[in-house]
Protein backbone atom coordinates (compact mmCIF):
# COMPACT_ATOMS: atom_id res chain seq x y z
CA UNK A 1 0.00 0.00 0.00
CA UNK A 2 1.22 3.46 -0.72
CA UNK A 3 0.41 6.55 0.63
CA UNK A 4 -0.76 10.24 -0.94
CA UNK A 5 -1.75 13.72 0.77
CA UNK A 6 -5.15 15.37 -0.28
CA UNK A 7 -5.28 18.85 -0.02
CA UNK A 8 -8.31 19.27 -0.52
CA UNK A 9 -9.36 23.23 -1.82
CA UNK A 10 -8.33 26.77 -0.87
CA UNK A 11 -10.26 27.99 2.04
CA UNK A 12 -10.08 30.99 4.72
CA UNK A 13 -7.57 29.50 6.69
CA UNK A 14 -4.96 28.10 4.05
CA UNK A 15 -3.01 29.18 1.32
CA UNK A 16 -1.40 28.06 -1.92
CA UNK A 17 1.93 28.10 -0.28
CA UNK A 18 0.50 26.30 3.33
CA UNK A 19 -0.28 23.48 0.54
CA UNK A 20 2.94 24.01 -1.41
CA UNK A 21 4.88 23.40 1.60
CA UNK A 22 2.94 19.94 2.62
CA UNK A 23 3.27 18.76 -1.13
CA UNK A 24 7.20 19.46 -0.72
CA UNK A 25 7.13 16.97 2.14
CA UNK A 26 4.95 14.73 0.66
CA UNK A 27 7.69 14.70 -2.25
CA UNK A 28 10.86 13.84 0.27
CA UNK A 29 8.92 11.65 2.48
CA UNK A 30 8.03 9.46 -0.53
CA UNK A 31 4.74 9.84 -0.32
CA UNK A 32 3.24 8.38 -4.02
CA UNK A 33 0.49 11.41 -4.68
CA UNK A 34 -0.60 14.86 -4.24
CA UNK A 35 -4.10 15.50 -4.58
CA UNK A 36 -5.62 18.80 -4.88
CA UNK A 37 -10.11 19.42 -4.91
CA UNK A 38 -12.02 22.23 -6.66
CA UNK A 39 -15.87 23.31 -5.68
CA UNK A 40 -16.86 26.35 -5.86
CA UNK A 41 -13.76 28.76 -5.14
CA UNK A 42 -10.42 27.70 -6.22
CA UNK A 43 -9.34 25.16 -8.72
CA UNK A 44 -7.83 21.78 -9.10
CA UNK A 45 -5.73 22.36 -11.95
CA UNK A 46 -3.92 25.83 -11.40
CA UNK A 47 -2.62 24.49 -8.04
CA UNK A 48 -1.45 21.01 -9.31
CA UNK A 49 0.52 22.91 -12.23
CA UNK A 50 1.81 25.14 -9.72
CA UNK A 51 2.90 22.27 -7.25
CA UNK A 52 4.12 20.52 -9.97
CA UNK A 53 6.79 23.03 -10.75
CA UNK A 54 8.29 23.00 -7.64
CA UNK A 55 8.48 18.84 -6.81
CA UNK A 56 10.07 16.31 -8.31
CA UNK A 57 8.90 13.05 -7.87
CA UNK A 58 5.63 12.92 -6.59
CA UNK A 59 2.43 12.45 -8.84
CA UNK A 60 -0.14 14.84 -8.91
CA UNK A 61 -3.58 14.61 -9.19
CA UNK A 62 -6.94 15.88 -9.40
CA UNK A 63 -9.49 14.95 -6.41
CA UNK A 64 -11.49 16.18 -8.66
CA UNK A 65 -11.97 18.31 -11.54
CA UNK A 66 -15.76 18.62 -12.09
CA UNK A 67 -17.50 17.44 -14.89
CA UNK A 68 -19.70 20.03 -15.17
CA UNK A 69 -17.55 22.50 -14.89
CA UNK A 70 -15.25 21.74 -18.22
CA UNK A 71 -16.07 20.16 -21.69
CA UNK A 72 -14.70 16.81 -22.37
CA UNK A 73 -11.85 18.63 -24.80
CA UNK A 74 -10.46 21.28 -22.58
CA UNK A 75 -10.42 18.48 -19.84
CA UNK A 76 -8.69 16.81 -21.83
CA UNK A 77 -6.27 19.73 -22.90
CA UNK A 78 -5.71 20.44 -19.30
CA UNK A 79 -4.84 17.02 -18.51
CA UNK A 80 -2.64 16.79 -21.47
CA UNK A 81 -1.02 19.89 -20.24
CA UNK A 82 0.11 19.52 -16.95
CA UNK A 83 1.15 15.37 -18.13
CA UNK A 84 3.38 17.56 -19.97
CA UNK A 85 4.71 19.97 -17.91
CA UNK A 86 5.31 17.23 -14.55
CA UNK A 87 6.95 15.39 -16.64
CA UNK A 88 3.83 12.56 -16.77
CA UNK A 89 3.32 12.59 -13.31
CA UNK A 90 -0.33 13.74 -13.34
CA UNK A 91 -3.37 11.68 -12.79
CA UNK A 92 -7.07 13.07 -13.68
CA UNK A 93 -9.76 12.04 -10.95
CA UNK A 94 -13.28 12.92 -12.31
CA UNK A 95 -16.80 13.81 -10.60
CA UNK A 96 -19.73 15.16 -11.40
CA UNK A 97 -20.04 17.31 -8.04
CA UNK A 98 -23.97 17.40 -6.96
CA UNK A 99 -27.03 19.34 -7.84
CA UNK A 100 -26.72 22.60 -6.28
CA UNK A 101 -22.80 23.60 -7.55
CA UNK A 102 -23.35 21.81 -10.79
CA UNK A 103 -26.67 23.67 -11.12
CA UNK A 104 -26.58 26.89 -9.13
CA UNK A 105 -22.51 27.37 -10.05
CA UNK A 106 -21.70 25.60 -13.51
CA UNK A 107 -25.59 26.16 -14.99
CA UNK A 108 -25.34 22.28 -16.19
CA UNK A 109 -28.59 20.46 -15.29
CA UNK A 110 -27.18 17.50 -12.81
CA UNK A 111 -29.99 14.89 -15.06
CA UNK A 112 -28.91 11.56 -15.92
CA UNK A 113 -24.94 11.92 -14.47
CA UNK A 114 -23.77 8.19 -15.13
CA UNK A 115 -24.47 8.36 -18.57
CA UNK A 116 -22.85 11.94 -18.89
CA UNK A 117 -19.58 10.82 -17.42
CA UNK A 118 -19.66 7.83 -19.45
CA UNK A 119 -19.94 9.92 -22.69
CA UNK A 120 -17.18 12.70 -21.09
CA UNK A 121 -14.58 10.06 -20.17
CA UNK A 122 -14.65 8.30 -23.52
CA UNK A 123 -14.25 11.50 -25.38
CA UNK A 124 -10.97 12.31 -22.91
CA UNK A 125 -9.94 9.29 -23.79
CA UNK A 126 -10.03 10.26 -27.39
CA UNK A 127 -8.33 13.43 -27.14
CA UNK A 128 -5.32 12.11 -24.79
CA UNK A 129 -4.76 9.50 -26.81
CA UNK A 130 -4.65 11.79 -30.33
CA UNK A 131 -7.40 10.35 -32.00
CA UNK A 132 -9.63 12.56 -34.07
CA UNK A 133 -12.24 13.64 -31.81
CA UNK A 134 -15.79 12.63 -33.40
CA UNK A 135 -18.56 11.74 -31.00
CA UNK A 136 -22.10 11.14 -31.40
CA UNK A 137 -23.55 10.71 -28.06
CA UNK A 138 -26.53 11.38 -25.89
CA UNK A 139 -25.16 14.52 -24.72
CA UNK A 140 -22.07 15.40 -26.21
CA UNK A 141 -21.94 15.69 -30.06
CA UNK A 142 -18.44 16.46 -31.74
CA UNK A 143 -18.37 18.24 -34.26
CA UNK A 144 -21.98 19.66 -34.45
CA UNK A 145 -23.95 19.20 -37.34
CA UNK A 146 -24.76 21.69 -39.42
CA UNK A 147 -21.94 24.08 -39.07
CA UNK A 148 -18.53 24.62 -39.19
CA UNK A 149 -17.12 22.56 -37.10
CA UNK A 150 -14.72 20.25 -37.98
CA UNK A 151 -13.31 16.45 -35.97
CA UNK A 152 -10.30 17.79 -34.59
CA UNK A 153 -7.25 15.94 -32.26
CA UNK A 154 -5.23 17.35 -30.22
CA UNK A 155 -2.46 19.33 -31.61
CA UNK A 156 0.95 18.41 -29.43
CA UNK A 157 2.19 15.23 -28.32
CA UNK A 158 2.21 14.77 -24.45
CA UNK A 159 4.31 12.84 -22.63
CA UNK A 160 1.55 9.62 -22.19
CA UNK A 161 -0.95 8.76 -24.79
CA UNK A 162 -3.00 7.41 -21.87
CA UNK A 163 -3.00 9.39 -18.98
CA UNK A 164 -5.01 7.70 -15.49
CA UNK A 165 -8.41 8.82 -15.02
CA UNK A 166 -10.27 7.97 -11.68
CA UNK A 167 -13.74 8.47 -10.65
CA UNK A 168 -15.07 9.90 -7.73
CA UNK A 169 -17.83 7.57 -6.50
CA UNK A 170 -20.50 7.01 -3.46
CA UNK A 171 -23.07 5.14 -5.09
CA UNK A 172 -23.68 1.60 -6.28
CA UNK A 173 -24.63 2.74 -9.95
CA UNK A 174 -21.03 5.01 -10.08
CA UNK A 175 -19.05 2.40 -8.38
CA UNK A 176 -19.27 0.01 -11.26
CA UNK A 177 -18.88 2.79 -13.89
CA UNK A 178 -15.70 3.80 -11.87
CA UNK A 179 -15.07 -0.61 -12.21
CA UNK A 180 -15.78 -0.46 -15.99
CA UNK A 181 -14.39 2.81 -17.54
CA UNK A 182 -11.64 4.05 -15.18
CA UNK A 183 -8.40 3.17 -13.85
CA UNK A 184 -9.10 4.34 -10.05
CA UNK A 185 -11.25 5.10 -7.49
CA UNK A 186 -11.39 8.03 -5.12
CA UNK A 187 -13.69 6.91 -1.87
CA UNK A 188 -14.47 8.88 1.07
CA UNK A 189 -16.00 7.62 4.33
CA UNK A 190 -13.76 4.12 3.38
CA UNK A 191 -14.14 1.77 6.41
CA UNK A 192 -12.44 -1.65 6.47
CA UNK A 193 -15.00 -2.92 7.91
CA UNK A 194 -17.48 -2.02 4.97
CA UNK A 195 -15.57 -2.37 1.48
CA UNK A 196 -16.45 -5.32 0.94
CA UNK A 197 -19.26 -4.25 -0.41
CA UNK A 198 -18.04 -1.54 -2.18
CA UNK A 199 -15.35 -3.57 -4.03
CA UNK A 200 -17.37 -6.13 -4.75
CA UNK A 201 -19.32 -3.70 -7.06
CA UNK A 202 -16.23 -2.29 -8.22
CA UNK A 203 -15.41 -5.94 -9.83
CA UNK A 204 -18.71 -6.44 -11.34
CA UNK A 205 -17.87 -3.08 -12.95
CA UNK A 206 -14.13 -4.58 -13.89
CA UNK A 207 -16.19 -8.08 -15.08
CA UNK A 208 -18.32 -5.91 -17.97
CA UNK A 209 -14.73 -4.26 -19.11
CA UNK A 210 -13.52 -7.75 -19.06
CA UNK A 211 -11.02 -6.55 -16.31
CA UNK A 212 -10.16 -7.93 -12.83
CA UNK A 213 -8.93 -5.53 -9.71
CA UNK A 214 -5.60 -5.92 -10.59
CA UNK A 215 -4.00 -2.87 -11.40
CA UNK A 216 -7.21 -0.67 -10.20
CA UNK A 217 -5.97 1.79 -7.59
CA UNK A 218 -8.50 2.35 -4.57
CA UNK A 219 -7.75 5.49 -3.16
CA UNK A 220 -9.49 6.35 0.14
CA UNK A 221 -8.93 9.74 1.75
CA UNK A 222 -8.68 9.65 5.18
CA UNK A 223 -8.81 12.03 7.81
CA UNK A 224 -5.61 11.71 9.95
CA UNK A 225 -5.00 13.21 13.35
CA UNK A 226 -2.00 11.81 15.70
CA UNK A 227 -2.00 11.77 19.54
CA UNK A 228 -2.54 9.87 22.74
CA UNK A 229 -5.97 10.34 23.17
CA UNK A 230 -7.82 9.10 20.52
CA UNK A 231 -11.38 10.21 21.60
CA UNK A 232 -10.01 13.66 21.63
CA UNK A 233 -8.27 13.12 17.90
CA UNK A 234 -12.03 11.94 17.00
CA UNK A 235 -13.11 15.48 18.11
CA UNK A 236 -10.84 17.32 15.23
CA UNK A 237 -12.84 15.07 12.32
CA UNK A 238 -16.51 15.79 13.94
CA UNK A 239 -17.75 18.54 11.98
CA UNK A 240 -15.97 17.31 8.59
CA UNK A 241 -18.19 14.20 9.00
CA UNK A 242 -21.21 16.00 10.51
CA UNK A 243 -20.73 18.81 6.97
CA UNK A 244 -20.73 16.22 4.53
CA UNK A 245 -23.68 13.67 6.03
CA UNK A 246 -25.77 16.64 7.42
CA UNK A 247 -25.10 19.69 4.90
CA UNK A 248 -23.95 18.30 1.82
CA UNK A 249 -26.21 18.52 -0.36
CA UNK A 250 -30.08 18.95 -0.18
CA UNK A 251 -32.40 16.72 2.27
CA UNK A 252 -33.73 15.27 -1.00
CA UNK A 253 -30.24 14.08 -2.51
CA UNK A 254 -27.06 13.89 -0.15
CA UNK A 255 -24.69 11.21 -1.76
CA UNK A 256 -23.02 11.20 1.80
CA UNK A 257 -25.97 10.61 4.02
CA UNK A 258 -26.81 7.46 1.77
CA UNK A 259 -22.95 6.44 2.09
CA UNK A 260 -23.84 6.10 6.01
CA UNK A 261 -27.19 4.76 5.96
CA UNK A 262 -25.70 2.11 3.33
CA UNK A 263 -23.09 1.37 6.48
CA UNK A 264 -25.58 1.00 9.01
CA UNK A 265 -26.08 4.57 10.74
CA UNK A 266 -29.51 5.02 9.32
CA UNK A 267 -30.71 6.53 12.68
CA UNK A 268 -27.58 8.60 13.21
CA UNK A 269 -27.43 9.92 9.52
CA UNK A 270 -31.20 11.29 10.06
CA UNK A 271 -30.48 13.10 13.17
CA UNK A 272 -27.01 14.79 11.90
CA UNK A 273 -29.24 15.79 8.58
CA UNK A 274 -32.16 16.83 10.84
CA UNK A 275 -29.89 19.23 13.35
CA UNK A 276 -27.03 20.18 10.44
CA UNK A 277 -30.11 21.61 8.06
CA UNK A 278 -31.81 23.02 11.18
CA UNK A 279 -28.02 25.05 11.93
CA UNK A 280 -27.56 23.52 15.34
CA UNK A 281 -24.07 22.40 13.88
CA UNK A 282 -21.99 21.77 17.13
CA UNK A 283 -25.07 19.21 17.89
CA UNK A 284 -25.04 17.94 14.47
CA UNK A 285 -20.82 17.09 15.13
CA UNK A 286 -21.82 15.57 18.86
CA UNK A 287 -24.80 13.17 16.90
CA UNK A 288 -21.63 12.18 14.98
CA UNK A 289 -21.14 8.30 16.13
CA UNK A 290 -17.37 7.48 17.41
CA UNK A 291 -17.66 4.23 15.52
CA UNK A 292 -18.26 6.09 12.28
CA UNK A 293 -14.86 8.45 12.98
CA UNK A 294 -12.99 5.65 13.84
CA UNK A 295 -14.20 3.43 11.11
CA UNK A 296 -13.03 5.80 8.78
CA UNK A 297 -10.18 7.46 9.91
CA UNK A 298 -6.87 7.09 11.67
CA UNK A 299 -6.68 8.19 15.06
CA UNK A 300 -4.36 7.74 17.92
CA UNK A 301 -0.49 7.27 18.63
CA UNK A 302 1.53 5.87 15.65
CA UNK A 303 1.02 2.13 16.89
CA UNK A 304 -2.30 2.23 16.61
CA UNK A 305 -2.73 4.01 13.30
CA UNK A 306 0.12 1.24 12.16
CA UNK A 307 -2.45 -1.17 12.95
CA UNK A 308 -5.45 0.50 11.16
CA UNK A 309 -3.32 0.95 8.18
CA UNK A 310 -2.87 -3.09 8.01
CA UNK A 311 -6.76 -3.43 8.07
CA UNK A 312 -6.95 -0.46 5.24
CA UNK A 313 -4.55 -2.47 3.30
CA UNK A 314 -6.36 -5.74 3.89
CA UNK A 315 -9.37 -4.05 2.88
CA UNK A 316 -8.24 -3.63 -0.40
CA UNK A 317 -7.11 0.11 -0.04
CA UNK A 318 -3.81 0.18 -2.73
CA UNK A 319 -3.28 4.23 -2.11
CA UNK A 320 -4.66 5.72 1.32
CA UNK A 321 -4.51 9.54 1.06
CA UNK A 322 -3.83 11.43 4.10
CA UNK A 323 -6.65 14.29 4.65
CA UNK A 324 -4.74 16.58 7.35
CA UNK A 325 -6.29 17.94 10.63
CA UNK A 326 -3.37 20.37 12.04
CA UNK A 327 -4.19 23.89 12.83
CA UNK A 328 -0.48 24.91 10.70
CA UNK A 329 1.76 23.54 7.89
CA UNK A 330 4.09 22.66 10.02
CA UNK A 331 1.85 20.63 12.01
CA UNK A 332 0.62 19.48 9.26
CA UNK A 333 4.20 18.08 7.62
CA UNK A 334 4.70 16.28 11.14
CA UNK A 335 1.65 13.96 10.50
CA UNK A 336 2.96 13.55 7.37
CA UNK A 337 6.11 12.23 8.69
CA UNK A 338 4.20 10.29 11.74
CA UNK A 339 1.88 8.68 9.34
CA UNK A 340 5.14 7.16 6.91
CA UNK A 341 6.72 5.83 10.24
CA UNK A 342 3.42 3.79 11.06
CA UNK A 343 3.12 2.51 7.58
CA UNK A 344 6.86 1.58 8.18
CA UNK A 345 5.74 -0.43 11.36
CA UNK A 346 2.82 -2.23 9.73
CA UNK A 347 5.03 -3.80 7.10
CA UNK A 348 2.19 -3.04 4.57
CA UNK A 349 3.54 -0.09 2.84
CA UNK A 350 5.99 1.16 0.52
CA UNK A 351 6.93 4.57 0.22
CA UNK A 352 8.90 4.71 -3.11
CA UNK A 353 12.15 4.86 -1.78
Amino acid sequence: MKLGLNLGYQTAWTSPGDHLLLAQEADRLGYSVVWAAEAYGSDSPSILAWIAGQTSRIDVGSAVMQIPARTPAATAMTAATIDACSGGRFRLGLGVSGPQVSEGWHGVRFAKPLARTREFVEIVKLAIGRQTVEFHGEHYELPLPGGPGKALRLSFHPPREHIPIYLAAVGPKNLELAGEIADGWLAIFYSPEYASESLATIAKGRGKAGLTLDGFDVVPSVPVVIGDDVEMCAELVRHYAALYIGGMGSREKNFYNELAVRMGYGEAAAKIQELYLAKRREEAAAAVPMDFIDQTSLLGPKERVAARLRDFASAGVTTLCVSLFAPDPESGAQTLRDVADALTLSGVGDLGE
